[in-house]
């Protein structure tokens, strides 16, 4: 009994950091995003009013 256990627990500890790191990188991305958008829009309103 003690073998499914350690195995369920491996697989559980595995499943949450790929959840944590996948939680990360969608954070990062779309902050990445927004500052692109944000530096797009300023050069936009640059380039307008010249």
């Amino acid at each position: 009994m003690k073998k499914p256990n350690k195995i369920a627990l491996l697989v559980a500890i595995v499943s949450i950091a790929a959840t944590v790191a996948a939680v990360v990188a969608t954070v990062l991305v779309l902050f990445e995003k927004k500052k692109k958008d944000e530096e797009e829009l300023e050069h936009y309103l640059d380039c307008s009013i010249q």
